[in-house]
């Protein structure tokens, strides 16, 4: 008797796509939130002579890569503009995300 192994190569597919997906996602909102931390010159709740300015939570944006539709936390700074050099402002789709993260 022989053993066949079928895979269903859609499912591998979608679940390689969606970690590929979750894993753009995890590393574009981790690069935001240390560029917060250096503008802001302090960790989140920190609290040191040298900080620049303080945290005001985040906001919500959509972002289209070629890994597909990602969730991004902009974070806010009560000051300072945040003027990332990962994300264009009111960019909402990225042809090349993944060329700005390896030049980083």
């Amino acid at each position: 008797m022989e053993n066949i192994i079928q895979l269903n190569q859609e499912a591998i597919k979608n679940q390689l796509s969606e970690l590929v997906r979750n894993s753009v996602e995890e590393t574009i909102n981790n690069l935001l939130e240390e560029e917060a931390k250096r503008l802001a010159n302090a960790e989140k709740y920190g609290r040191t002579e040298a900080r620049k300015d303080t945290r005001a939570g985040y906001y919500g944006r959509g972002l289209e890569t070629r890994a597909g539709k990602i969730k991004v936390k902009m974070p806010r700074l009560r000051h300072l503009p945040l003027e990332t050099a990962i994300i264009e402002r009111y960019k909402r789709r990225e042809a090349s995300i993944e060329e700005a993260l390896i030049t980083l």
